[in-house]
């Protein structure tokens, strides 16, 4: 009995050797999908957490929901653009006190990456240099990052007490620099107060990504500079803010957006009700939803902050690519 025996097609290449055609592997196409499907839950999970959400407060911009309809949210009537003209109508009420709450915002907002950005940036060019308990100084600076936000803007509550806090001790008992204790979390002082709070949480952030950007800059530079002359300032002119401008521009538009966008600050350092000194929106558009239970309102404000913020990032990332460009050419 014979048997006869399937082979393997072969072809025939140009120079007259026969070559085997290669077999496809089943398992190649299994290896090249199985990152995406391990992703795949997490893509998931990011679309139940972040854009649901955003679509449904989209929704409920568009309607009149109070708390009549609290209980049965899609039954509430359609208002149109109602809620948009009437968040935008600064002639009123509700419009002025938006404003307001935009302008004391922006401000704050400059003021806190600003000031994040300058004392990150020079703790970090102070750590390049090497001397004894650098190690220890490094750790002590990142601490306020590593503190959670409720403990850590709890304990400058405290902290900030008309009767006994611990800055009206310094500043007027043993500095004599007021003449009466203050009142740090009411009146134009809440400002002050959000402003300290918020620098003093976000600039060990800002000094950690210069730090890891300034590990990319080659010592050589700063040895040919010092050969030449440059004092300090003209090498952190010359050489270091110009080698840490990729940097910069991820590290501002970060902090921007998280600082435009506080909740926990001003909520845990005041309340429900924030002065109004230091009315950010972010606590506006929460006291327009659910203390007066207009969510309807505070859902049009909410998507008019993020197209205000959609719109300022464009902006700045068309700008910094602009002058990349720029630079390059």
């Amino acid at each position: 009995m014979t048997t006869t025996a399937f082979k393997e097609p072969v072809t025939q290449d140009p120079s007259g050797a026969t070559a085997r055609e290669p077999r496809r592997r089943p398992g190649r196409l299994r290896r090249v999908s199985l990152p995406y499907l391990l992703l795949l839950p997490a893509l998931l999970l990011e679309l139940l957490v972040h854009l649901v959400p955003m679509v449904i407060g989209i929704v409920m911009s568009f309607k009149e929901l109070t708390q009549f309809y609290i209980r049965d949210w899609s039954s509430a009537p359609w208002s149109g653009l109602g809620n948009y003209k009437v968040s935008v109508d600064f002639n009123a009420p509700v419009g002025d006190a938006l404003l307001h709450s935009f302008f004391v915002t922006v401000g704050f907002t400059l003021l806190s990456v600003g000031l994040c950005w300058l004392i990150g940036t020079a703790a970090a060019i102070y750590m390049q240099d090497t001397f004894r308990g650098r190690g220890l100084l490094r750790a002590l600076f990142l601490v306020p990052y590593a503190l959670p936000v409720y403990a850590a803007v709890i304990t400058w509550v405290f902290m900030f007490q008309h009767d006994n806090g611990l800055v009206n001790h310094v500043l007027h008992d043993q500095l004599h620099l007021t003449g009466k204790p203050s009142f740090w979390l009411i009146g134009d002082n809440s400002f002050y107060a959000l402003l300290t709070v918020s620098v003093w949480k976000g600039w060990p952030f800002a000094f950690l990504i210069v730090m890891a950007g300034l590990q990319n800059i080659p010592r050589e530079l700063y040895e040919a500079a010092a050969l030449d002359g440059a004092g300090m300032w003209q090498q952190i002119r010359r050489i270091t803010l110009p080698s840490l401008r990729p940097v910069n521009q991820v590290l501002v538009l970060v902090l921007f957006l998280w600082t435009f966008n506080d909740f926990n600050t001003p909520y845990v350092l005041f309340g429900k009700s924030a002065p109004e000194a230091a009315d950010l929106i972010s606590v506006h558009i929460y006291q327009a939803s659910f203390v007066t239970w207009n969510f309807g309102t505070g859902s049009a404000m909410s998507v008019l902050l993020l197209l205000f913020l959609l719109v300022v990032t464009g902006v700045y990332l068309l700008f910094t690519s602009r002058g990349r460009r720029t630079a390059d050419v």
